[in-house]
């Protein structure tokens, strides 16, 4: 016997006809909630793969996976021999371009101009005493004039050296910074040896081993935040014109069966995949499951909008352009509103009080 007050309410009954079975039904008023079907996985927030900057073979291996690490903390090292030679050699390069290296050629060079002076002086000493003996009438004016070639050329020769001086320790200030710059890029060579942690986390996965050789186009391990956590949904291009940010998510999982989790709707990324010819929507738990990993997969419904008391009728109860077909087989015209992959909302064309048959298939 069925107590009063819990009598439930029948959307379908069966109609008897003399020759075959009817299925008919009322429209009625209920809620409604139009949505967008979307799968995806959920995500490590500011999880990223971790690459290698060079070539190399994993010498060590400072973490393990589980981890948790701190922005800047060192994961692995990476040893390269040719980069090991290089720094060794733009070390040795520097060490002999240095003007402490050069000593004895800026020695050589400062003697070299001190003795073209000491001549110069002298020569100059001839040509004055020359000209005091040319003045009493003393002497020739060949000798004079070559007195005065010799004072030139002693000249020409200690300005030649005061350049050729000044020319080596350009050479030196030119080759010691050049060798001191080599050295920094092959420091900064070095460094892309060390793999840092970029964020604070958990190491999530690490996809190499000790020994093995690395490149930059493979990652080599997975990190993102160890308590935070979002879904990154794929959207048909059909319906990504209906998401919009801050729409609600309605998220089930199989790690939770039977459970639904709310969500909402953060970001989408305008570009579509062209092979899957979908686009990637990211949203928020608004309240997390208790216990969350990377990559577990997840069904959403996004929620577009609803209406709590809409007048609906079985979807499949709709026949083509949008028209009923009513209990005289007539066919009516109705204007739709809300749809879900049941129910169709009926804006115009019923009441409450028509019945509709069910289509033939």
């Amino acid at each position: 016997m069925i107590k009063p007050g819990h009598i439930p309410v029948f959307l379908f009954f069966m109609a008897i006809s003399c020759k075959h079975k009817v299925e008919t039904v009322k429209p009625v008023e209920e809620k409604i909630t139009e949505s967008v079907y979307a799968s995806g996985i959920v995500k490590s927030k500011d999880q990223y793969q971790v690459f290698a900057s060079a070539n190399g073979v994993v010498a060590n291996l400072l973490v393990q996976e589980g981890d948790l690490v701190k922005k800047g903390e060192v994961l692995m090292h990476l040893k390269n021999s040719t980069a090991q030679l290089n720094t060794e050699n733009a070390m040795l390069a520097a060490n002999y371009a240095a003007t402490s290296s050069n000593t004895e050629k800026l020695r050589d060079l400062q003697n070299a101009i001190q003795l073209a002076k000491i001549k110069m002086d002298n020569y100059s000493s001839l040509l004055e005493r020359q000209r005091n003996l040319w003045k009493q009438n003393i002497g020739t004016l060949n000798e004079l004039e070559r007195q005065g070639l010799a004072l030139r050329n002693s000249s020409n020769a200690y300005e030649a050296a005061k350049l050729k001086y000044a020319d080596l320790l350009k050479q030196i200030s030119f080759q010691d910074k050049q060798a001191q710059k080599n050295v920094s890029i092959t420091k900064s060579i070095a460094a892309d040896f060390t793999l840092k942690s970029e964020t604070d986390g958990k190491v999530y996965n690490l996809l190499v081993t000790k020994g093995e050789m690395v490149n930059m186009q493979s990652p080599v391990a997975v990190i993102g935040s160890a308590t935070d956590f979002m879904l990154e949904l794929q959207v048909d291009e059909y319906d990504i014109a209906r998401i919009k940010k801050n729409q609600q998510v309605l998220i089930s999982m199989d790690s939770y069966k039977g459970e639904v989790f709310e969500g909402i709707v953060t970001k989408i990324d305008p570009l579509m995949n062209e092979r899957s010819k979908s686009f990637t929507v990211e949203a928020d738990f608004v309240k997390p499951p208790p216990s969350l990993f990377p990559n577990l997969t997840c069904e959403a419904n996004i929620v577009i909008q609803s209406k709590n008391n809409a007048l609906i009728i079985p979807r499949n109860y709709l026949l083509e352009g949008d028209y009923v077909l009513m209990e005289n087989n007539e066919k009516r015209k109705v204007v739709t509103g809300l749809k879900d992959y049941q129910k169709v909302e009926i804006i115009k064309g019923l009441t409450d009080k028509d019945v509709i048959r069910k289509p033939e298939e």
